[in-house]
């Protein structure tokens, strides 16, 4: 209960911080200033390496997202300045994973435990989700945010033909390949802090490496999906005055 206590002061004092710097920095407005304390909060209480895929995908995302301003600014019509995300993104953003973590910790009474189906394939597969969760979410973010960027020409996932910058369901290489980049970052992210932090057994420990290749292989299929949608579900317009696309929700 010790380590619980310090982990949750310690929870409390660096998403404050990190949240209110969010904030001066643009990257939150209030709303998501506040929401993203709360999340942090959580997910640090409930251990260290759900704080970490909260923290990496968050701070990667947020730094992309600054990536080519001058050139987003032209091609997106809700462009905003930083990237600048309210309460309801945020939420869009964590809330099932923030679930699966306090579901996590109730069952494992806030003892770290490493991915161990012999010890309980219910927590396995709750943790797996998590990180599942953040792999699709960064790849997505990363493949939109670079792919907009691309020189290449981006093809409709759907049909494979050429649209314009900014259309929903658009890909390019680019984006595709940042996609799966954001999952491997997310599954080591998690590796790392699994191993110095949890209760991991020996002749499991080395299992736990699986987790990146398949976070890897996440991060590709929720930008893939996330396409999908958008270019089946969404309307893309473009406005021949301001020479800009609808909401850019794809993968490209």
């Amino acid at each position: 209960m010790e380590g619980l206590f310090i982990r949750s002061v310690a929870a409390v004092a660096l998403s404050a911080a990190i949240a209110a710097r969010a904030y001066k920095r643009l990257s939150l407005d209030l709303s998501g200033a506040i929401l993203g304390f709360l999340v942090m909060a959580i997910h640090i209480a409930a251990g260290y390496r759900f704080g970490a895929l909260l923290l990496v995908f968050f701070f990667t995302s947020s730094k992309l997202t600054k990536i080519g301003q001058e050139k987003k600014r032209l091609l997106e019509e809700d462009f905003k300045e930083g990237g600048q995300r309210n309460w309801v993104q945020v939420l869009a953003n964590s809330a099932i994973a923030t679930v699966l973590v306090v579901v996590v910790s109730a069952m494992t009474r806030g003892h770290g435990m490493c991915l161990d189906t012999k010890k309980s394939d219910v927590v396995t597969a709750l943790i797996g989700g998590i990180i599942g969760h953040y792999a699709c979410c960064n790849g997505d973010t990363w493949s939109s945010e670079i792919g907009i960027l691309s020189k290449a020409q981006p093809l409709l996932v759907t049909n494979f033909k050429i649209v314009r910058r900014g259309t929903n369901g658009a890909v390019t290489l680019d984006g595709l390949l940042a996609a799966a980049a954001a999952g491997f970052v997310v599954g080591l992210s998690y590796v790392v802090t699994a191993l110095l932090t949890a209760e991991c057994a020996s002749d499991v420990a080395w299992r736990q490496l699986l987790v990146i290749p398949i976070a890897t292989a996440a991060g590709l299929l929720g930008s893939l999906i996330d396409s999908f949608l958008g270019a089946t579900l969404q309307f893309s317009g473009y406005c021949n005055v301001r020479k800009k696309s609808g909401v850019n929700e794809g993968g490209e």
